[in-house]
């Protein structure tokens, strides 16, 4: 029955996202054609209402808004030349310097925002240009940029963290967050030795030295930002306030950011931040209720149960069993987005994670990690089709040069899997 119950679920949702019908919706439907092979269509359609319903009775949920809010504030706040000239300082004497800016900024942008198109948009928007200016090959320029975008979905704050506690069955969203600042942190510094390889064999300069009355400045005027990282970091860590009363101190601490230190954005424009807020976070609350009718549906029908079978048949080899998870979340990440994409398979993959002995938080990790690289790697993915096009380049040809990239991006993940103290350490030293 479960395998039946799959190809039903499986077929009508395909269907009907094929034909254009809201992710959200399509998903319910599948849910329910799924539930119907075993159960009457009136129970089948309550039991899924009254699950959607009581998965968004959750007061962490308010983390949510709160923390999309603070990202809108941060993207129109124009903080990204001083992160960028904050980067330079931290970068500037590297080989392929403006390369290892454009990384370091994406890192800081992309945490701070919340968003790594934003942080691909307005870090390599300013970078890739100087670059080409420089005589850097366009291409390695655009390829560094995108393969650093993703990282601010690994480092905190960061609200992917956050729909996976909640779908995990509440796991600390601050272990999460200490997790995925390392891993992310290691993805960075894995694509900065690869550019400082590639920048020394092509010859790339690096930065003229900053004054010191400069680099006080520089400091100075990035500093009000990256504190947003410790504060946010450092007071769920230390247990001064939860996850989401550090979601609302973001969205206060972002707004006298914006509006009254740096003065980069009228007041005027928040009821436009408000909007955009509740666009985007009436979404993710959609995709969260359709994922609790699914979730029923697939523990109705023995899904996650038979699906733990098939893979501990092929192998009951704790190795083995994690790279078939990370082929089938590469593979996932390649065609659908991170946030249905965390909704979907958390239920599926975490119980065979678990037997195999893999902490939640680890799995957290790895999952969000996995669907990161999808959004750089095509047919689908948004981050590399924007990074192509921020770069003025062809798509194929951004590929190419993302190869190298790519390579050492996919080493880090091995590691995050296969040696648990790379993102259980810190968590475990916090007592979390």
């Amino acid at each position: 029955m479960a395998a039946q119950s799959s190809l039903v679920l499986l077929g009508v949702f395909l269907v009907l996202a094929a034909l254009g019908i809201p992710l959200a919706l399509s998903i319910v439907a599948a849910a329910i054609a799924g539930v119907l092979l075993v159960a009457p269509f009136d129970m089948a359609l309550f039991t899924a209402a009254q699950k959607m319903l009581a998965s968004l009775d959750a007061f962490s949920l308010l983390a949510v808004p709160f923390f999309i809010l603070s990202g809108v504030i941060m993207n129109s706040g124009g903080i990204a030349i001083r992160l960028v000239n904050f980067a330079k300082l931290i970068a500037g004497r590297i080989p392929g310097s403006l390369t290892q800016t454009n990384i370091a900024g994406n890192m800081l942008f992309g945490c701070i925002s919340g968003s790594a198109i934003a942080a691909s948009t307005s870090i390599g928007g300013v970078m890739i240009p100087l670059q080409a200016n420089e005589g850097y090959d366009r291409e390695f320029a655009a390829a560094a940029n995108i393969a650093s975008a993703p990282t601010g979905m690994l480092i905190p704050p960061t609200t992917a963290f956050i729909i996976y506690a909640l779908v995990s069955g509440g796991t600390s969203v601050g272990a999460l967050f200490l997790g995925g600042a390392v891993a992310g942190s290691l993805w960075g510094l894995g694509l900065m030795i690869v550019t400082f390889i590639i920048a020394k064999k092509r010859g790339y300069s690096v930065s003229t030295p900053v004054r010191p009355s400069e680099a006080v400045k520089i400091v100075v005027e990035a500093l009000p930002s990256l504190f947003l990282i410790v504060l946010i970091i450092g007071g769920i860590v230390l247990g001064v306030f939860t996850a989401v009363e550090a979601s609302a101190i973001a969205v206060v601490y972002t707004m006298v950011l914006a509006f009254l230190v740096h003065r980069t954005v009228p007041f005027a424009r928040f009821p436009s931040f408000l909007l955009e807020t509740a666009e985007m976070t009436g979404a993710i609350m959609l995709l969260l209720a359709a994922s609790a009718a699914l979730s029923f549906a697939m523990a109705f029908t023995g899904i996650p149960a038979a699906v733990t079978s098939l893979i501990l048949g092929i192998s009951d080899n704790p190795y083995v069993v994690l790279l078939i998870i990370n082929v089938v979340l590469l593979v996932v990440g390649c065609f659908m987005d991170i946030g249905p994409a965390i909704l979907i398979f958390t239920p599926i993959l975490l119980p065979i994670a678990m037997k195999v002995g893999m902490d939640p938080v680890q799995f957290g990790v790895v999952l969000i990690y996995n669907l990161a690289i999808g959004t750089i790697t095509p047919p689908v993915g948004t981050g590399l089709y924007v990074g192509a096009s921020i770069g003025k380049v062809k798509v194929e040809r951004a590929v190419v040069a993302l190869l190298p990239f790519y390579v050492v991006i996919l080493a880090i993940l091995l590691l995050v899997t296969y040696v648990p103290s790379v993102t259980m350490a810190l968590p475990r030293y916090f007592g979390m």
